[in-house]
């Protein structure tokens, strides 16, 4: 069975690569230092993220509608 997700690709300007966050499951986050990896590491915590809810017989959520980002100024 195939599932689909949202990912939150968090740059770090700091020391490169992402953070990534994956919203319809709590706990998910992971990362990596290129966007592949990335993306790849987030692949594979979903992955155990399911089998584990799925051997402790805890709903997996289905993301229904993906969230939304907005990118807004505010004067401070």
């Amino acid at each position: 069975m195939s599932r689909r997700y949202t990912l939150l690709l968090i740059p770090d300007p700091d020391e490169g690569g992402y953070t990534v966050r994956v919203p319809a499951l709590p706990g998910v986050t992971t990362e990596g230092d290129t966007l592949e990896e990335a993306i790849a590491n987030a692949r594979d915590a979903i992955a155990l993220w399911i089998r584990s809810a799925e051997r402790h017989g805890e709903p997996i959520p289905e993301e229904e509608l993906p969230p939304q980002t907005v990118t807004i100024d505010v004067a401070a």
